[in-house]
């Protein structure tokens, strides 16, 4: 391996549409820095997407292709498709000319196609996959990659020699040095001596966790068990007038900031199954009720979540099965503190703290 803390190499990094492939992007630009901060690198994205102010923000460069997904449920809206991608891998090649990096990595989304398509002729690609199904985008790159680096095992689509487990790229230290959890607790307004469940619909928030909790808020107060609930912006200020004025041990937030602190006050995490997110709970080994979204692309989150059901490291219901499951179902986790401490155990193991390392490791040993 080279001296690489006596070089400056030039990485190009491409992924996004969502904070699913923004974030782990992110995360492993962070680490190379930390080691090499000479390192000169480089985003691409989709325009008009997240990631052209999440990436700057970030304190990284990015350069915008005009690429767009396909849009499944509107066909005829897919005319333009061809002259976006034909454009976007003109400037994808354009790009990379002018850049010479010394390798390209790419976490996943349509932005990531034609940019490691065109870098793959002429340096090591490397892709991240945060799914336990892996998309479209990362399938056709898998024959051009010189490794994968998977946060599940067993991805039957990706050619297995160039495969590495590593998990997701995460900020590890974030989620386990967790703070006390009486204290956290009293953050949020609640009682220490009661059950908390941390109820966590995605950055958008849910509306089939929110109703259910709205049905249900009045069972979980009888039962003396407290809700720190994330709504989401759209319905957010409805549920705090439906709500707040009548019932005691909830706590409502549109956003959650400060999740470790919520991390730390829960004792039962009920969440969508978002490939990040699971590499949270992993980390944070509470016992956890996933309730994927199903129209999520491929249904990628009902398959991550059946990876922990499988382990018996989660309860899973569907979508259609929360009105009339989910709050007895949490009302009898709460009650049953054998069952939390099997899913507790069970899903610390498949925690990856060193998934961001690993993966970093694999790069720098590539250039």
């Amino acid at each position: 391996m080279k001296q690489l803390s006596r070089i400056s190499p030039k990485i190009i990094i491409s992924g996004g549409g969502t904070g699913g492939h923004i974030y782990p992007a992110i995360a492993i630009a962070d680490e190379i820095k930390r080691r090499l901060p000479d390192a000169d690198i480089l985003f691409v994205g989709a325009e008009g997407k997240m990631e052209m102010e999440k990436v700057p923000k970030a304190g990284y460069p990015i350069i915008g292709l005009p690429i767009a997904g396909i849009n499944r449920g509107n066909l005829l809206s897919n005319f333009s498709f061809p002259f976006k991608l034909i454009k976007s891998l003109n400037l994808a090649s354009k790009t990379v000319r002018e850049f010479q990096p010394d390798i390209a990595v790419g976490t996943g989304g349509y932005a990531s196609g034609p940019l490691l398509k065109r870098a793959s002729k002429r340096v090591p690609i490397v892709i991240q996959e945060q799914n336990s199904f892996p998309g479209i985008t990362n399938k056709l790159l898998a024959k051009s990659a010189a490794a994968i680096c998977t946060a599940y095992e067993g991805i039957s689509q990706f050619p297995q020699e160039k495969v590495h487990h590593t998990g997701n790229p995460i900020r590890a230290e974030l989620f386990q040095n967790l703070p006390e959890r009486n204290k956290a607790v009293e953050s949020f307004g609640l009682n220490p001596e009661k059950t908390v469940i941390l109820s966590v619909g995605g950055s958008q928030g849910s509306r089939t966790l929110n109703n259910a909790w709205i049905e249900g808020i009045n069972e979980l107060e009888k039962n003396n068990v407290q809700l720190i609930w994330q709504t989401g912006k759209l319905e957010y200020q409805k549920i705090k007038e439906q709500t707040a004025k009548d019932v005691e041990g909830i706590h409502i937030s549109e956003f959650i900031y400060n999740m470790q602190d919520a991390y730390a006050a829960a004792d039962i995490i009920v969440s969508r199954a978002g490939a990040m997110a699971i590499s949270e709970l992993c980390l944070i080994g509470k016992p956890v009720i996933l309730v994927p979204f199903p129209f999520a692309a491929e249904d990628h989150q009902t398959k991550n979540a059946k990876s922990l059901v499988d382990k018996n490291a989660a309860i899973m219901y569907k979508d259609d099965e929360v009105p009339l499951k989910l709050v007895n179902a949490t009302l009898d986790l709460a009650q049953n503190e054998n069952h939390q401490k099997e899913l507790s155990d069970s899903i610390k193991k498949l925690g990856k703290p060193h998934a961001t390392k690993e993966i970093v490791d694999i790069i720098l040993n590539l250039i």
